[in-house]
């Protein structure tokens, strides 16, 4: 049986892929145009949503957890826009 991960732990787990998408090196060539490279950031900010996505629902969630998952969400928006645009 999986182990579960505790909310604090999947909060910095996902500011962890975000920032290593981040630090994700542009391909020298075709730059930020690399499908390969596109997929990768994708991927990476991805894993980080799908990690937070349900703490708000449970029902140990704090107010103050609640409103740092909005702030992830919108920090892979962010890094999103910066990386890819």
């Amino acid at each position: 049986m999986p182990r579960l991960i505790p909310a604090a732990e999947r909060i910095t787990r996902a500011r962890a892929l975000i920032q290593q998408a981040r630090d994700l090196p542009v391909p020298p060539g075709a730059g930020r145009s690399d499908f390969s490279y596109i997929a990768q950031v994708k991927a990476l900010l991805q894993q980080a949503r799908d990690l937070i996505k349900f703490i708000p629902d449970t029902p140990s969630a704090t107010a103050e957890m609640k409103n740092e998952v909005k702030m992830i969400f919108l920090e892979a928006d962010q890094a999103n826009r910066e990386i890819l645009h």
